[in-house]
């Protein structure tokens, strides 16, 4: 028996006005993937990042969450259908004035009736899952970058969601610390069996954590299938074999 996709994107355009940034947008990502979404700078990725998780309405098309149809529902099972999902932006999006509890406690405040002391709990619990135990209290221009990072990631786990969208999350890092990052996005999906998007264009990043992917082309303004990225190295579309190598045969 076929299982119904976790995330389906059918006949999707982007488009600002009528300038297409990309069309006829086409996969599935099955539950317990990490799908990457890569392509160059400019190609589109965050704009697609933003029509999977409901802040840009696509031109055509929409998306489907366990056979949903995200688009085409009333705002209140939009919202519903949000609630199923964890985002953690590129610059981290950490309220500048509020401590790494606070920041990672706001969802559980917005969305549950939990009392103050069980979100404790699950703010500690959350951010000893990412390394930070003992930070609770730390605002984040105390942190690094590789710490903001992984208390965005915090935040975005708070409500467990099932499905994680997490956008360049190696940008701006040092090579060993987006490695630690990269590790810990797989202990995660193993420890959570979340579902993981991953938006980015950092080759240690696509060949490390990807199991299957997608490459958003600038020239055709359209996908090119590409599945395992490491496999697509050598047996790929010669376009995709060109970005994963940049330009070296």
């Amino acid at each position: 028996m076929n299982e119904t996709p976790h995330i389906e994107i059918r006949n999707l355009t982007m488009a600002y006005g009528d300038f297409v940034i990309q069309h006829d947008l086409n996969f599935v990502v099955n539950k317990g993937d990490i799908f990457v979404i890569m392509g160059e700078n400019g190609c589109g990725k965050t704009t697609l990042m933003r029509a999977l998780i409901g802040l840009q309405r696509p031109a055509l098309g929409t998306v489907f969450y366990d056979g949903e149809d995200f688009w085409n529902v009333d705002l209140d099972q939009q919202a519903r259908l949000k609630r199923r999902l964890g985002i953690m932006f590129q610059g981290g999006a950490l309220w500048s004035s509020l401590t790494l509890a606070e920041n990672v406690a706001l969802p559980l405040k917005e969305y549950t009736d939990l009392a103050q002391r069980r979100i404790s709990d699950i703010v500690s619990f959350k951010l000893a899952l990412v390394g930070l135990a003992g930070f609770e209290d730390f605002y984040p221009s105390e942190l690094s970058g590789g710490m903001k990072k992984r208390a965005s990631l915090a935040r975005a786990m708070a409500l467990d969601p099932e499905i994680l969208v997490i956008d360049e999350p190696s940008s701006g890092l040092d090579p060993l610390t987006a490695s630690r990052l990269d590790d810990l996005i797989l202990e995660l999906r193993d420890s959570l069996g979340a579902t993981i998007v991953v938006i980015t264009h950092e080759l240690a990043s696509i060949l490390g954590i990807g199991t299957n992917s997608i490459f958003l082309d600038n020239e055709s303004h359209t996908m090119i299938n590409t599945g395992n990225p490491r496999e697509a190295l050598t047996s790929g579309d010669p376009r995709v074999r060109h970005f994963l190598t940049r330009g070296v045969t």
